[in-house]
């Protein structure tokens, strides 16, 4: 496992507790607020996991490809670029 997904790995983890948290947090009925805070908190952990892993990807995947030969380079690029625009989106 490479450094970007053992890094993402945890944020994700971090995310699983912070959602069963939340779950309480409206079976408790708490201020609305509140819960809306902890979601869009757990939405940046996990924006920040996805970045990791793409961030690994890059480091081995992609360049490993370039270095191989230009059409799998060119694919991983591609893929990358299909990702940003979901991302930005």
């Amino acid at each position: 496992m490479n450094q970007g997904k053992e890094t993402s790995l945890k944020k994700l983890k971090t995310a699983r507790g912070q959602v069963d948290g939340i779950i309480r947090m409206i079976e408790e009925d708490r201020y609305c607020v509140d819960i809306s805070t902890q979601i869009l908190s757990i939405i940046g952990l996990l924006k920040k996991a996805n970045i990791d892993v793409l961030n690994g990807h890059i480091r081995t995947c992609v360049a490993d490809a370039i270095l191989e030969g230009e059409d799998q380079g060119e694919e991983k690029i591609n893929e990358i670029i299909t990702i940003i625009d979901k991302y930005i989106k």
